[in-house]
């Protein structure tokens, strides 16, 4: 396996569009990684149910498995970048209203499940738009290196932004969080303006129905076996792991750990992610999909520590090491969708694989809180830990999943 030299690892930053496209990430997602911990803390000062917050968690989420499918026809008939910048806005303007609301104290759960339900239909524009950008933005060759670099950028504001985000939530309030993850929306919406996409074909009245391109994205899900297999498994994956580690998470760090300590916990996930992916940047990935759900698995590891032994030291190093191997998925992943699916039919394959892979997150979201209740945290903690790893290791059993190669072609240069 030969590595790739330094030198060509940050080959993308040299395309003008992908260098505005990663600026208007880091502000976004710095902002993102502070509310995602603030908002669970704000919420759970309101109420300290666990059943809440994830009520709340699943008012964004069904929206979005909801309206991915329409995202995806958006996103493949309009300029990606553009989507891009209307979400932007329109969830800047929602993420605002509901840092008023903390702020003076007159938030209450249902006002937060109305409008993270507005957020969510936003998102659902969004996702298909920002997963099957990147193709538009650099040669096919760069494929692997622009994916990493943007989950270098990521990881390392994780890193930062979750601690960051405690240190708020324990010292001038979760709202102020909220507040400025509002301010980088508008931002990143202004950082996308310089991003230039060749514009799409012009429709016809022999164009195909927003109707007819769903079911044609359908007929391509299912015919592409390893798609679907992989999708499958995800919908299980992320039910167990949105109800265990974003409500059961939050609810036992109160009562061992604490604010702070979570935050550490969720900053040493990013590190795991970051010290994969400076590999990723140098080394091929071969077989994306079969590293990539070896990798996954190891995110069973914190679920299962967080019911057998919720400490500190032990949880940072569990999640540590599920950074690392959540980061080789996440890149495979993408090769996998970017390299072997035509440009024209990516962004409603990339629809397909999140309405499937998110549809049961509301489940989890919703379940984990009465299910904690009635057979005790750890039991279902432990439990979910071990089926976790099951299911990643079952979706190995495919050969479509196991044998995946690389498809690498030498593509144009890219428009600067």
């Amino acid at each position: 396996m030969t590595s790739v030299k330094w030198t060509d690892s940050v080959a993308p930053l040299r395309e003008r569009n992908f260098r505005w496209f990663f600026a208007s990430r880091f502000v976004n997602t710095f902002g993102g990684v502070m509310a995602n911990i603030a908002l669970a803390f704000a919420v759970l000062e309101i109420t300290d149910s666990a059943s809440a917050l994830g009520q709340v968690l699943a008012a964004h989420t069904i929206p979005v498995v909801i309206f991915l499918l329409g995202g995806g026809v958006i996103a493949d008939r309009f300029p990606r970048a553009v989507v891009l910048q209307v979400s932007n806005v329109v969830s800047g303007a929602l993420q605002g209203a509901i840092a008023l609301l903390v702020i003076t104290g007159t938030a209450e759960i249902w006002m937060l499940v109305v409008l993270t339900a507005i957020q969510g239909v936003s998102s659902a524009v969004a996702f298909p738009a920002m997963a099957s950008i990147m193709p538009q933005l650099v040669p096919r060759e760069q494929l692997q290196q622009a994916n990493a670099l943007t989950s270098l950028l990521r990881g390392s504001l994780n890193v930062l932004g979750p601690t960051v985000g405690a240190l708020l939530v324990v010292t001038v309030g979760a709202g102020w969080a909220l507040m400025a993850d509002a301010l980088t929306w508008f931002v990143a919406a202004l950082l996308l303006l310089p991003v230039k996409i060749p514009p799409r074909p012009a429709r016809t009245k022999d164009s195909p129905s927003a109707i007819a391109e769903l079911r044609e994205g359908w007929s391509y899900f299912w015919q592409t076996t390893w798609l679907w297999v992989v999708v499958i498994a995800f919908c299980f994956l992320n039910a167990i792991h949105s109800g265990a580690i974003f409500v059961l998470g939050p609810t036992v760090a109160l009562e061992t750990f604490g604010e702070q300590g979570w935050g550490l916990v969720l900053s040493a996930e990013s590190a795991g992610l970051i010290v994969m992916t400076i590999v990723m940047l140098r080394v091929p990935l071969q077989r994306p999909l079969l590293l990539g759900m070896l990798g996954i698995s190891a995110l069973g590891l914190p679920i299962l520590m967080l019911g057998a032994r919720p400490e500190l030291v032990v949880m940072i190093v569990a999640m540590f090491v599920a950074g690392a191997g959540t980061e080789v998925f996440s890149i495979g992943w993408n090769l996998a969708m970017q390299e072997n699916i035509e440009e024209q039919m990516l962004s409603r394959a990339y629809s397909y694989d999140a309405l499937g892979s998110f549809v049961a997150i509301p489940v989890g979201q919703l379940a984990f809180g009465p299910l904690a209740a009635a057979f005790g945290y750890r039991d279902v903690l432990i439990f979910s830990g071990v089926l976790y790893f099951g299911i990643c290791l079952l979706t190995l059993l495919s050969d479509s999943v196991r044998d995946l190669p690389r498809r690498i072609e030498v593509d144009k240069p890219a428009a600067r």
